[in-house]
């Protein structure tokens, strides 16, 4: 092997990446990505705290359970992604509630009008309950696991999933059937 080539590999020059072709590309991409118009940080799922922090006071005033502040962040925002008009929605529907001083979502949800602020408030609900924001063919599941729907029998029912002992749960033993009927 000829050891005074620069590259010192027998790939064909072309294919050869040296450390300044690496440093150049990754430099124009990143220069790319921050002088890109269209990238933002809701296009890369960052939301505003206080969007967040709106989103889970909203969310734990429709649904009474104990629910993850990073799932809701993701939700947030990918709800800020669908529809931009969420915040000020949020802001109305906690407006509502603490007009009615809310604690639970009994107190003041035949308040909430029909229309914009009632699909929003209905929409919040079901994507902590089924993990997704929406119901297309490729949605995001943002709660697969921690998803309420399968809260109310988790301690009978394994959570869909191709493991025994559900999601994760590739070494855990499955619970002993009981109670078999014999025929």
């Amino acid at each position: 092997m000829d050891t005074t080539h620069p590259s010192r590999d027998d790939c064909p020059e072309e294919f050869n990446l040296t450390r300044r072709k690496l440093m150049l590309g990754g430099a124009l991409f990143a220069g790319g990505m921050l002088l890109s118009p269209e990238i933002s940080a809701q296009t890369l799922g960052a939301v505003a705290p206080e969007v967040s922090s709106s989103f889970m006071d909203v969310s734990s005033l429709l649904i009474d359970h104990h629910l993850d502040p990073e799932v809701g962040a993701r939700m947030a925002a990918a709800m800020l992604r669908i529809n931009p008009e969420i915040a000020q929605d949020i802001g109305a529907i906690i407006d509502i509630a603490k007009k009615k001083n809310a604690r639970i979502v009994e107190d003041f949800f035949a308040d909430i009008p029909e229309g914009r602020l009632k699909d929003t408030a209905l929409a919040i609900i079901s994507a902590w309950y089924t993990g997704v924001v929406d119901n297309s063919a490729n949605a995001e599941v943002f709660a697969f696991e921690t998803a309420l729907m399968y809260q109310p029998t988790h301690d009978v029912m394994t959570i869909p999933t191709y493991a025994i002992s559900g999601p994760n749960g590739w070494n855990a033993e499955a619970p002993p059937l009981s109670n078999m009927p014999t025929f």
